[in-house]
């Protein structure tokens, strides 16, 4: 799944062009390296996302192509640090 898409599907990002300009900007890293919109996602990836004042890292942990509200939080889970 596109890095962009699985950002917007995870309700990590509200939607999806501000989750490909944020890749853009270089505010997103997978496993510590800038990484485009079109990066393949595969579980088990850290992603660090920088928006805002505090950047917020976490572990990949299900690629779903469609999720709802209560289940999206199911496709991460946080890092802390």
């Amino acid at each position: 799944m596109r890095l962009d898409k699985y950002l917007k599907v995870s309700r990590i990002i509200k939607r999806r062009t501000v989750a490909n300009e944020a890749c853009d900007a270089g505010r997103v890293l997978v496993n510590g390296k800038a990484a485009r919109a079109s990066y393949d996602v595969q579980i088990g990836d850290v992603i660090l996302v920088s928006l805002g004042s505090r950047p917020v890292k976490l572990r990949v942990t299900d690629l779903r192509e469609a999720a709802t509200k209560d289940n999206a939080s199911q496709n991460y889970e946080i890092i802390p640090e």
